[in-house]
């Protein structure tokens, strides 16, 4: 594995030669792939332009980052600029490498809204916020080409398993009760937050070898935690209140994101009045840190932003006649 690691070195390299000017372009193309620009964009597709697309986006998404994650546990492998001094450290990470995330939630995703339109330019565009997010992982040398491939290669299938198991889903959560749902929704969050447990378990008594806390201290930013649950816990706390709330809100008449450009304008105020508070105003006020309580808090947080997502601000809408119920 070193070996393939360490023959991506001379392509970083290469890729960085070709100068600064590709800095901010590929900053750019790395921050589409963030927490923060989801966070801000779901939203808005959900309750202003697509409310189908958002779901699934919103879905494919969350079941990504848990489950790279839980490879990147079992893989425990290093960032380019933690083994080779030589390349440059044009931004820091405190996770593993392998696979690389960026790349997989980027096909995965935009694999997902080419999918979804089915036609030439939306796979025009998809392929290139692909190409540009996974290149720029590279250049600034976050990732070997390996984790990229290998990133592409998991996004791909399971975009390919959420594709096929869509209606399936769909048609047997339609059938069933409420509490039911729930249920299923918050036994496989927390089957994914368990197996990334497990696995760190299995490599607990794993020590990051001392080169490694060397060259990362150079490049700056946050140290390498790589065994934090933290990220985990935030995707499969958010997917269990997406469909939490998607349940919920489906017994008090559904909603989707047709109406006025008003209307969608107003919804997207109120709806981040509530995103703002949930998201930020709770992580002040509740625990942090690496221990259960603090976990459990945030596990509750972004549950909470899940649901508001989906269920609790399209509740508000109709409430507020900035939405329609379909309810009967």
């Amino acid at each position: 594995m070193d070996n393939l690691l360490n023959s991506g070195i001379p392509i970083i390299l290469a890729f960085q030669s070709l100068g600064e000017w590709l800095l901010a372009p590929m900053e750019w193309f790395s921050f589409l792939g963030t927490e923060d620009f989801y966070i801000l964009i779901i939203p808005v597709l959900y309750w202003s332009i697509d409310s189908a697309l958002a779901l699934r986006v919103g879905v494919v998404m969350l079941l990504s980052s848990s489950v790279n994650t839980i490879f990147k546990f079992a893989f425990h492998s290093p960032r380019p600029y933690w083994v080779n001094a030589d390349v440059k450290a044009l931004s820091a990470e405190s996770s593993f490498g392998v696979p690389s995330g960026h790349a997989q939630n980027a096909i995965a995703i935009w694999g997902m809204v080419g999918s979804y339109f089915k036609t030439k330019w939306a796979w025009v565009v998809a392929i290139f916020f692909i190409l540009g997010i996974s290149l720029s992982r590279l250049y600034l040398a976050v990732h070997f080409p390996v984790d990229t491939v290998l990133g592409l290669v998991v996004g791909f299938l399971l975009l390919w398993v959420v594709n096929r198991a869509w209606n399936p889903v769909s048609v047997w959560a339609q059938k069933e009760s409420l509490s039911k749902q729930i249920f299923f929704a918050l036994a496989g969050s927390l089957a994914l937050i368990f197996m990334a447990a497990f696995v760190a378990w299995i490599f607990r008594d794993w020590a990051m070898p001392t080169a490694w806390l060397q060259n990362a201290a150079r490049a700056g930013g946050e140290a390498p935690h790589p065994y934090s649950l933290s990220g985990i816990i935030s995707s499969a706390g958010t997917l269990f209140g997406l469909f939490a709330g998607l349940a919920w809100i489906n017994q008090h008449g559904a909603f989707d994101a047709s109406g006025s450009s008003k209307e969608r304008f107003l919804r997207y105020l109120v709806g981040l009045v509530g995103l703002i508070i949930i998201y930020i105003g709770l992580k002040v006020v509740f625990p942090s840190g690496d221990n259960f309580v603090a976990f459990f808090f945030r596990y509750l947080r972004y549950t909470l932003l899940g649901f508001w997502v989906s269920g609790g601000a399209p509740f508000i809408f109709i409430k507020l006649n900035l939405a329609d119920s379909n309810k009967q």
